[in-house]
């Protein structure tokens, strides 16, 4: 663009890598200078598809997924064939809970630009309707297509990241070595395999890991990972200082335009402030009703003692077929202070047989409950 400062393409090409780099780096500063790149575009260009896509997958990186929507549409109605466009509008309707909508545009995509963008988008999406078999399938469909290092780090990551999920450990760590061996720098690589070996209750290494992943991606997720860890090793001050860092990342986002309500609020209600989490958990399901957005509410609902009304957002992050230990374990625990003992043990068994290390102080808790309760 500095040689040919009206070439439309290159300006939106432009904007896109900026969204990429922001995402890769945790660094939402970025996102002001794509807005600036691909707004030049369609300057340059009004209606260039390639620039409508770049700023749908801007707002999705900004968590404005209305909008996200918006632009994808418009980039489509002018090249159906956008894999961008065709990905953006998936994570779209994914992430504002319209879950039959994500699958019919899934299938679209997959029909129209097969390839790893729509493969894991589609498998993610079969994962939130309880089919994980169907969900690993499309996953090896896509690693075997992999070529480029950097897909074989990514579609191995999201494999190991399933994995995980099932509590199938030894699984996600020969996934993680995939995708590290074709990318050792790769962070959600390195995240996921801190996870698995502090199930594994190999801390020192989960911790040297998740330490290099917030070193590079400071991240709510993984700065709540690492802070869980140290603190079930009796390492408070160490735990503080992650948490203290989610707050400073929030700060960050905000003024860059990204809205970070349900990245923010778990962590607030388990380590901050429960009303503020409350209130960022409500704003939140105000703009999408997802099953995440239904766990966190209803966790920050039990935390401030409403437990008769959280159990209805508690049963909704479950009502998919999702299968998530963090959700059922936050079920099981508010079955029982909503004076269901049954229904919580049943709800923190599946949650322990499901992934027994799902969370280093989760996990602790709902080994305890379940002792009280036996």
């Amino acid at each position: 663009v500095r040689a040919r400062p009206g070439d439309f393409v290159s300006w939106a090409a432009l904007g896109s890598a900026y969204v990429e780099q922001a995402r890769t780096h945790a660094d939402p500063t970025r996102y002001a200078e794509a807005e600036r790149a691909l707004d030049r575009a369609l300057t340059l260009r009004p209606g260039h598809d390639g620039a409508l896509a770049g700023h749908g997958a801007l707002a999705a990186a900004r968590h404005d997924f209305p909008g996200a929507l918006r632009y994808a549409e418009r980039a489509l109605a002018a090249n159906p064939y956008s894999e961008r466009a065709l990905a953006t509008r998936i994570d779209a309707l994914v992430e504002l809970g319209s879950y039959e909508r994500a699958l019919k545009a899934a299938r679209d995509a997959d029909a129209r630009r097969p390839g790893i963008p729509v493969f894991t988008r589609y498998a993610y999406v079969r994962e939130l309707r309880g089919d994980t078999g169907g969900a690993r399938r499309v996953l090896e469909r896509a690693l075997a297509s992999a070529r480029a290092p950097g897909d074989v780090a990514y579609v191995a990551t999201a494999l190991a990241q399933l994995a995980w999920r099932q509590g199938q450990y030894a699984q996600a760590a020969r996934r993680c070595a995939v995708a590290l061996r074709a990318d050792p720098s790769y962070v959600p690589a390195l995240e996921t395999r801190g996870r698995v070996r502090a199930a594994r209750g190999e801390t020192g290494a989960a911790v040297a890991d998740l330490r290099a992943a917030v070193d590079r991606q400071p991240l709510p997720g993984t700065l709540v990972a690492l802070g869980e860890l140290y603190e079930s090793r009796g390492e408070s001050a160490r735990a503080r200082e992650q948490y203290r860092l989610i707050h400073a990342w929030t700060r960050l986002a905000r003024a860059n335009g990204v809205n970070p309500d349900l990245d923010t609020a778990l962590a607030a209600v388990d380590h901050g402030d429960a009303e503020a989490a409350l209130a960022a958990a409500r704003a939140e399901w105000g703009r999408r009703r997802t099953v995440h957005t239904a766990d966190a509410l209803g966790w920050a609902l039990h935390a401030v003692g409403r437990d008769e009304e959280a159990l209805r957002y508690a049963r909704r992050a479950t009502a998919t077929g999702f299968r998530e230990a963090s959700f059922f374990y936050h079920r099981g625990v508010i079955e029982l202070r909503a004076g269901s003992p049954a229904a919580g043990r049943r709800w923190l068994e599946r949650a322990l047989g499901l992934n027994s290390g799902f969370s280093p102080v989760g996990s602790r808790d709902a080994g305890r409950l379940l002792e009280g309760l036996r």
